[in-house]
């Protein structure tokens, strides 16, 4: 059976895996935060139900836009080198998060896609912010503080 005719249930609430981990810290107060929501939001797309589907995609979508928003306001204002690649990404997702949310909206799709969409997001966050927003980070750590982000991670 192809993974396109799997129903996906809502995720338990109880299930850890979509939770945020201080593995997934970068050093980067501000940009740590800002990710930290972006796992509390996408979580509500892995765990909605046909009734919560349309304000679980529009949390997302207002947390997606403002995120990628001071993102890419501070890599312009710094003169971040490699961040064509970085918006690239940023405009993708939002296009597919809005494609999802108009689905929704209009009723031709409901929480199975919302539940998709977002469990794609979390196999995408892991290696988008390992890579893209680390360097971002490196960077404005390197702007701010002129020095390299010191991480301490705790062991719970």
């Amino acid at each position: 059976m192809s993974e396109q005719n799997v129903t996906r249930p809502p995720a338990p609430p109880s299930d850890t895996s979509f939770a945020w981990s201080d593995a997934r810290l970068l050093g980067f107060t501000q940009m740590d935060e800002v990710h930290k929501e972006f796992y509390t939001v996408a979580r509500k797309l892995v765990t909605c139900t046909d009734a919560t589907a349309a304000d679980a995609i529009d949390e997302f979508e207002k947390h997606a836009v403002s995120h990628f928003e001071q993102e890419d306001e501070w890599m312009r204002s710094t003169n971040f080198p490699p961040r064509d690649c970085h918006l690239d990404e940023h405009a993708a997702v939002l296009k597919s998060v809005r494609e999802v949310k108009e689905a929704v909206g209009l009723g031709q799709a409901g929480a199975e896609l919302v539940r998709d969409l977002g469990m794609h997001l979390f196999d995408w966050f892991p290696g988008h912010a390992d890579y893209l927003d680390s360097a971002l980070a490196a960077w404005m750590t390197k702007q701010t503080m002129g020095g390299k982000p010191v991480v301490i991670r705790r062991k719970i």
